[in-house]
């Protein structure tokens, strides 16, 4: 492994053993990322939820699912880190609020992603959710005019709802998603990969 690559991977086991929060989580730090120096596409979404907590692995549960079938990507794919990197806004699970998890805590992003970024170049990144699309965008739009724009902001980034079942109202609200968006999304992903 040439020095270059060691650092990038140093830089991920870094924060994969990141404890800057222990004192503010619910339960104990267990920073859920994935990538590599090879990584191609790379997921920015908002925090693990508890099901992806207690198995340690990113988008397990059913918003993994429906971002997999949005995404045509089978499990192997999506858990390959020379493939797919995945950075959410916050690493850890946040904890439960009254309508679901509690938002990412911002020292996340504000620590590691550029550092994480800065190690490998993927062909394109998914902007899944408000916070992530906030982080990064410079706009005031909002989720569903950003989705329904998603085009303005090729090539660097595609932007996605949350897939949360959460979100089956706004499916239902926005049929226009699935039916000319996800085709397109799922050509270009299968082209970055």
């Amino acid at each position: 492994m040439t020095e270059c690559n060691l650092l990038k991977k140093n830089d991920f086991d870094l924060a994969r053993n990141c404890r800057e929060c222990v004192n503010i989580l619910p339960l104990q730090p267990n920073p859920i990322i994935q990538g590599s120096a090879n990584s191609q596409i790379c997921i920015i979404g908002q925090a693990p939820g508890l099901a992806a907590h207690n198995s340690s692995l990113a988008w397990n549960d059913a918003s993994g699912d429906r971002l997999r079938t949005w995404l045509g990507m089978n499990k192997a794919t999506f858990y390959d880190e020379n493939i797919v990197a995945i950075l959410p806004m916050g690493f850890c699970y946040p904890g439960k609020s009254s309508s679901g998890d509690l938002p990412p805590i911002k020292k996340c992003a504000e620590i590691w992603h550029q550092r994480l970024l800065s190690s490998f170049t993927p062909k394109i990144t998914l902007l899944i959710g408000q916070y992530a699309q906030n982080y990064y965008l410079n706009d005031k739009l909002g989720v569903t005019n950003r989705v329904r724009n998603w085009q303005d902001y090729l090539p660097e980034y595609i932007v996605l709802p949350h897939p949360s079942p959460r979100n089956n109202i706004w499916l239902k609200k926005n049929t226009w998603f699935e039916e000319s968006v996800l085709p397109e999304v799922k050509t270009i992903i299968q082209d970055n990969t």
